[in-house]
């Protein structure tokens, strides 16, 4: 067998993909472990700043990434000479309107994550683009973006977006990403063809439903919802990382034709019972923490997981047990050589001597 985690730390808790990595960095998405923003992290001190004038901001028309971040720029004008601008970042700026872009015929990646945009507008000379964030805004509706036929990467993070909507056209659209908004139901996605990964944490989603044509899916993160049941996958037989933790989920089911799955995340349910698993060979990561097992018999279960190289169990009735980890290893034939050991990424790696 691989190695395998075992982790012993207590308090220590992990999101294993509350939000997609690739929208925002380590010193503005202001998060929380969980996904949610932290409300003990001040906003933006730019927000509180007064506005710059674009004529106090020297522009290279011959530049094609421009990098504009935390300029305090009020409002988008005078870009007319990028002409040549593939990506254009204003990130973290005052910008509450979205305006005078209709000369950025050659751009590919837009980023406007944490401004005061209301409104997803003038964007439909953009054809070219392919990467849109507006993660951190006000928005409150998904629109305007009818001509963005490219477009394979959509972050709208943290918003105030209360449903999925206006998406029919992206039919090249991998990722998408509408974690912490005030969505309730999982809809019209049904165009999306080539979505590869889904991110819906932290908003008010109580079933999982409307993922028939998401036949591409690898990723599907719906953590911190009100799901309480695991159904309507049956479709997604490519799905290779499910990230279900911090909801109501009690039984573990629906994943018959999962069978490619990597991971499998369910921590921070109320889940008595580790059942109907046993077909998934392919699996590498199991993540079961805060929940209510205490059936050491339950890990049976993982014996066919030839490739596992992390078990999370922390926080179940089980842990309270003396033997706990030796009792793990045994139970997954895990083998005399591995040693526990603690890293900066992942608790209780364990790798041989």
């Amino acid at each position: 067998m691989a190695s395998l985690s075992v982790s012993e730390s207590q308090e220590m808790e992990v999101d294993r993909k509350g939000e997609s990595e690739e929208s925002g960095d380590e010193e503005t998405k202001r998060k929380s472990l969980n996904g949610e923003a932290d409300p003990q992290q001040p906003p933006p001190t730019a927000k509180e700043e007064l506005p710059v004038d674009m004529d106090t901001i020297t522009l290279d028309p011959e530049e094609e990434d421009v990098d504009l971040v935390h300029c305090r720029i009020g409002k988008i004008e005078g870009l007319e000479v990028l002409e040549k601008a593939k990506t254009l970042s204003l990130r973290q700026n005052l910008i509450k309107k979205m305006e005078n872009l209709e000369t950025l015929t050659s751009l590919r990646e837009l980023d406007l994550y944490d401004n005061q945009i209301r409104r997803l507008e003038d964007l439909q000379n953009l054809t070219e683009l392919e990467v849109l964030d507006v993660s951190f805004n006000i928005l409150r509706k998904v629109e305007g973006l009818e001509r963005l036929t490219r477009l394979k990467k959509l972050f709208l993070l943290h918003n105030k977006i209360s449903c999925i909507d206006n998406l029919d056209h992206m039919a090249s659209l991998e990722m998408l990403e509408l974690g912490s908004n005030r969505i309730r139901v999982i809809e019209n996605l049904d165009n999306l063809s080539s979505l590869d990964s889904l991110f819906l944490g932290t908003n008010k989603i109580t079933q999982l439903q409307n993922l028939e044509g998401l036949h591409n899916l690898t990723v599907l993160s719906i953590q911190s919802n009100r799901i309480t049941k695991m159904e309507g996958l049956q479709s997604l037989v490519n799905l290779r990382e499910l990230y279900l933790s911090h909801n109501g989920i009690e039984v573990i089911e629906g994943l018959e034709n999962n069978k490619k799955l990597t991971t499998l995340d369910i921590a921070a349910n109320r889940i008595k019972k580790i059942e109907n698993i046993s077909h998934l060979t392919e699996l590498q990561e199991f993540w079961m923490n805060d929940n209510q097992i205490e059936n050491w018999g339950d890990l049976d279960e993982l014996k066919n997981a030839r490739g596992l190289e992390t078990v999370y169990l922390e926080r179940n009735p089980l842990q309270k047990d003396p033997q706990y980890r030796r009792k793990i290893m045994l139970a997954l034939h895990c083998p005399p050589y591995v040693v526990v050991e603690m890293t900066s990424e992942r608790m209780g790696v364990v790798r041989p001597f």
